[in-house]
């Protein structure tokens, strides 16, 4: 190569580089000047107090400070149908500009692959900004009612607390299917409190649901003197406080059950997700997306969820939205086959 001819290719190559960094430059700017002065509504599905409206909260803190031109992010309830009501919003009547966030219950997205008529939004559309907390779940037995093991649930019937056709009545029910448990699912209660107080009183054996990270910030004394057993966690992987417990997952070999229970385990990972509109333009959710993956690492954040003694384990906007994707790719097979283990329950509404 010439002399000359490197020079060429040097100042292509600069000019190149420097209308990259323009166009990026113009962007940011763009970005800041449309938030400048504005509020991002966050819309909550849930009642004040639980763990989604807390971790949501908790992200509006301090994820403003991070996107560009410095908008407020305003939390506000909006309530219904499971959280149902807030997705729809997001879907039909939000503004498609980047001015609008929530969080829903991560079972939205599995809800609508497995054809649930309540679900009036696509979910694939939604544009995902972050998780703050992937978070297993688990199958808890209150160990003075005898049930210390799956093998042990296998041979005698236990009574499993639910608050409705939810995950805490899909998990043992798939159990039953899959592994032959004899639980005896009671859907009644109206909440998790309700289920722990049922099980002090001896009326229910097992609580169906309950994740990882509430178990320890509000019960951590039952886990240290042992009044709780774990049976089962439910998840895409361990949670690294649980090696010794088995993953729903691996406890069935069929490799079409196996994918059913995947389809079942995957809204753990999606956790406690912040979502924004379809179409909002790409600049925007890269400055949403990138202010979300700074709030997780803002060390004035950090300390806040130490002192509200909430675990952290976040997962940024691209993971989540690859994540719901494979969640919408499952195979038609194992769709199929999770709607026909979860029949009975449906049947029971």
């Amino acid at each position: 190569m010439t002399k000359t001819s490197l020079r060429l290719k040097t100042s292509l190559v600069a000019g190149l580089m420097l209308v990259v960094s323009s166009g990026a430059s113009l962007a940011q700017s763009s970005v800041e000047t449309f938030y400048r002065g504005k509020n991002i509504d966050l819309y909550i599905g849930f009642t004040p107090g639980g763990t989604y409206d807390t971790y949501a909260r908790l992200v509006a803190a301090f994820m403003g400070e991070h996107v560009p031109g410095k908008p407020k992010i305003i939390p506000k309830q909006m309530v219904g149908a499971g959280s149902r009501a807030a997705a729809a919003h997001m879907f039909r009547l939000a503004p498609q500009d980047g001015t609008a966030l929530a969080t829903a219950d991560q079972g939205i997205a599995m809800q609508q692959v497995l054809n649930d008529p309540g679900i009036q939004f696509d979910a694939n559309k939604f544009i995902w900004i972050g998780n703050p907390i992937a978070d297993n779940n688990t199958m808890a037995a209150w160990t003075d009612s005898g049930a210390t093991s799956v093998d042990v649930a296998k041979q005698r019937q236990f009574v499993v607390g639910a608050n409705g056709i939810t995950a805490s009545a899909q998990y043992p029910q798939a159990m039953n299917v899959l592994l032959g448990t004899k639980f005896k699912i009671v859907t009644a209660y109206p909440g998790g409190t309700d289920i722990n107080l049922a099980m002090q009183r001896g009326e229910v054996a097992i609580r169906g649901q309950n994740s990882w990270s509430s178990w320890k910030s509000q019960h951590m004394d039952w886990i240290r003197e042992g009044k709780l057993t774990i049976l089962v966690q439910i998840g895409l992987e361990k949670d690294k406080d649980l090696p010794n417990v088995p993953l729903l997952m691996d406890l069935v070999s069929d490799p079409n059950d196996k994918a059913a229970m995947r389809l079942l385990s995957a809204p753990t990972a999606i956790g406690r997700p912040l979502f924004t509109t379809p179409n909002v333009p790409a600049e925007r959710v890269e400055a949403l997306r990138k202010a979300f993956d700074e709030t997780m690492k803002d060390p004035a954040f950090l300390a806040a969820a130490q002192r509200a003694n909430m675990d952290l384990n976040p997962v940024s906007g691209v993971q989540l939205q690859k994540i719901v994707g494979d969640l919408f790719a499952t195979p038609p097979s194992a769709v199929a086959r999770l709607k026909e283990i979860l029949a009975p329950l449906e049947a029971g509404r």
